[in-house]
This record gives C-alpha cells, sequence and structure tokens, in this order.
C-alpha cells in the first residue's frame, strides 16, 4: 500500500481536494476521532472515478463519509482516504409533478429547506435530522413510521470499476437503518416523489416534528444519534432508561439525560470513552433484560 504515491499522483491532478492527516474530529458530529491518512473532497464524477482507480491500483483502503453524523472514528485515527462528496454532488433540481432530485452530498436540511420553499410535502419527518441524503439513503434513515426510502423514485450508484447504475426505489428492499444497495457501491443521486401542499400547512408540521426533536433529543452537544438499534417493536431507549443508565459516564462521554440511547461529548471525550460507555449500556441491558443491543453507529479506523 502507498498512501505517499497517491497522494502525490492526486494532488493538483484532479478537481478534487486532497489533504493528508486531517484530524475526523473536524469531520464528525461526535468531534472524535484521530487523523485520516487521506482526504479527498472530489467535485466532479471525473475525479471520483479517477480517484478510486488510483486508490485501488495503489492498494489504500477507502470509505465514503457525509456529514460524519452515525460515525465513530477511532482516537488513533483511520489508515486510508475518506472520499467525500463535494460540488457536482450538492445541486438540487426541481422537476414535474412534485419530483425533486438531488446529489448525495446535499445536507439533508437544506433538502428539507428546499421542500417547504416549494411547497411539497413529504420530509417533515426529516426535521432535524442530520447528515447528507446520501447517508440517510444507506441507512433508510427516518422514524419509526417513516423513512426516506418511502419518497424515492430512484437512486443512481456508482459500482467502482464497472460505472453508474440505476435502481428504481421498487426494485431495493428497505428495511430498518439498512437497504439492499451493496456497501461497495456509492450513492451519487437520488429522485424523491413529493405531493403540492401549502407551504403554512407544511412549515407547521415541521415546526412540530422539530420542537419534539428538541424536547427528547440532546441538542446542545455533540453525538452521533441514537447508539443502539431498537430491537424489534421495543424501545432501547426505554431499556437503557429502565436500567438507569443515564447520566453514566466515563471520561468525557456520557449517556444523555434527555435520551438514553444518546452517548454525548461533553467536550473531552475520546472515542475510548464512548466505546467504554457503550460497553457498560450492553452489558447492563444484557443482564437484567436478556437483550443482546446491536451499534447503530459505525465504526472507522478499529482494528475489530
Amino acid at each position: 500500500m502507498s498512501l505517499f504515491n497517491a497522494y502525490v499522483t492526486l494532488s493538483g491532478a484532479v478537481d478534487a481536494d486532497i489533504s493528508r492527516d486531517e484530524r475526523m474530529a473536524h469531520r464528525t458530529t461526535y468531534r472524535i476521532g484521530g487523523p485520516a491518512s487521506m482526504v479527498a473532497v472530489c467535485h466532479t464524477y471525473a475525479a471520483l472515478v479517477k480517484v478510486l482507480d488510483v486508490l485501488h491500483e495503489e492498494g489504500v483502503e477507502w470509505v465514503v463519509m457525509g456529514k460524519g453524523s452515525n460515525v465513530l472514528v477511532s482516537d488513533a485515527g483511520f489508515e486510508g482516504c475518506v472520499i467525500v462528496l463535494g460540488r457536482e454532488f450538492s445541486r438540487i433540481t426541481l422537476g414535474d409533478d412534485g419530483l425533486v432530485t438531488a446529489g448525495a452530498g446535499v445536507i439533508l436540511s437544506k433538502l428539507v429547506t428546499f421542500a417547504l420553499s416549494n411547497s411539497l410535502a413529504g420530509l417533515e419527518f426529516a426535521c432535524g435530522i442530520p447528515g447528507t441524503l446520501g447517508g440517510a439513503i444507506s441507512m433508510d434513515a427516518g422514524t419509526r413510521h417513516e423513512w426516506i426510502g418511502q419518497r424515492l423514485s430512484d437512486v443512481v450508484v456508482l459500482r467502482p470499476g464497472e460505472g453508474l447504475h440505476r435502481y428504481p426505489a421498487s426494485e431495493v428492499e428497505w428495511g430498518y437503518r439498512r437497504t439492499s444497495i451493496p456497501t461497495s457501491e456509492i450513492v451519487l443521486e437520488a429522485t424523491l416523489r413529493l405531493e403540492p401542499q401549502d407551504k403554512a400547512r407544511i412549515a407547521s408540521e415541521m415546526d412540530q416534528r422539530l420542537a419534539r426533536r428538541r424536547r427528547t433529543q440532546p441538542m446542545g452537544k455533540p453525538s452521533c444519534g441514537s447508539v443502539f438499534r431498537n430491537p424489534g417493536t421495543e424501545s432501547v431507549a426505554k431499556m437503557l432508561d429502565e436500567c438507569g443508565l443515564k447520566g453514566y459516564s466515563v471520561g468525557g462521554a456520557s449517556v444523555s439525560d434527555t435520551h438514553a440511547n444518546f452517548i454525548v461529548n461533553n467536550g473531552d471525550a475520546t472515542a475510548r470513552d464512548v466505546i467504554a460507555v457503550m460497553g457498560h449500556m450492553h452489558d447492563e441491558v444484557l443482564e437484567k433484560r436478556g437483550v443482546d443491543l446491536q451499534p447503530e453507529v459505525k465504526f472507522l479506523g478499529f482494528s475489530s
């Protein structure tokens, strides 16, 4: 593996911002994480393909990251390349009959605002959900009753080494925090089907959704959102609360007093602190409720 060769080959040669040893604490909502060996912000499709080709030739591991809203990066960082989708993937266009096409790099809150400004309903559930459209699609983000997959008409992905592929949304299996789109494929763009509606009514619904999130989730401190998946129809937050875990802390990381399935960074938390808190939460629920909780957060840079 030659990260150096990849860096030299790509620097200044493609429409991408290439950097070395950038701390991932700057690119995650947890504000935690050591340096990535290389970061490539790709502004065009051609640049993305070139970056992937060079990384493949040099044997460099890579991962695509949006706003890092569901990621915990190791304190040691990531020995590989973090790919970020830039300008060309951050566009939104309005079509006919409520169809909206957006790049995977579009911030979800921007897409929600775009829908509101065009009097289009259907994305109210996404108010307050952080991250990008690509990330939301990859984990079928949403609530218990509504999720992004329900709103999609089609999804365009890049199959590294092969090219573009378009999935009709009906051919994708949408599940709880997962889709059938292979993790080896990169979501580039999606078309959403929304419905015209009175703007004031949409705004009122969005305000209610956002107000509820502010009441029930810790909005003032860095976190990655829900830590564990709900086991079936049970609420993992309720189980954690019943186990008395609110406020439990290790170092700078603690279980939120507002929502027991959130771990917050009190300012100086490390990834090791978060892992320790997660381990305690998991073990307490397993011992007291017999439920083996599964992480919702994704891990980057950990050996196992």
